[in-house]
């Protein structure tokens, strides 16, 4: 258990950081992070309180659809936006290019580590993935579909409210699924199976 948390709290963290990595870059972010920076920009909020509020009025519309949020849940919607809101404040702004392009492959690859990490934790999953499968539950509708209407209209939102879209959401788009895939065996916590005792019938 102590194994699991430290691993959902470490990935969690570790996914802030790469939204933080996507902003200083500014070469585009994820679909979700393009809306957060948008909102941002219009209401004048750090990005982080941003992912907060969003995350919990996501976690409003889990109650028409039945879902259940679990530590992992209530966890992703406070400390990603605390993450990224600290990151942000240690990484400076950075000019060079090169530098910005290096900073964003590298944040493509924290952010599918950081979402191995805490799915493979196994407690519960995020706000934003209990919204795609909880649609998926009620409506019949694949979770292709759910997953791909979600992410455009959001990311749609976040272009028009002025989030930062560029080869980054590009990049982001075609590479992450692969690369989750990579990670998640890594961290995905098995149950330990214990010997039964000596002479016991089981």
């Amino acid at each position: 258990m102590l194994r699991r948390l430290l691993q959902l709290y470490v990935g969690l963290s570790l996914y802030g950081l790469s939204t933080a990595m996507f902003v200083r870059a500014d070469l585009g972010a994820d679909p979700w992070n393009v809306f957060h920076l948008g909102v941002a920009k219009l209401l004048a909020m750090d990005i982080g309180t941003v992912m907060i509020l969003t995350g919990a009025l996501v976690l409003l519309v889990w109650i028409p659809l039945r879902q259940r949020p679990g530590l992992g849940t209530i966890s992703n919607v406070i400390v990603i936006g605390l993450a990224a809101d600290a990151a942000l404040a240690v990484i400076p702004a950075i000019d060079s290019l090169m530098a910005r392009s290096l900073l964003l492959a590298s944040a493509v690859i924290v952010n599918a580590l950081a979402t191995g990490m805490y799915i493979g934790a196994g407690f519960g999953a995020g706000p934003r993935d209990g919204l795609m499968t909880g649609i998926n539950a009620r409506t019949g509708w694949s979770v292709r579909s759910v997953r791909t209407a979600i992410e455009i209209t959001v990311l749609l939102i976040g272009c028009v409210l002025g989030g930062t879209f560029g080869v980054g959401t590009i990049l982001y788009a075609l590479s992450i699924g692969p690369l989750i895939q990579i990670c998640l065996p890594w961290f995905r916590q098995k149950p330990r199976i214990v010997a039964p005792e000596p002479g016991r019938v089981v």
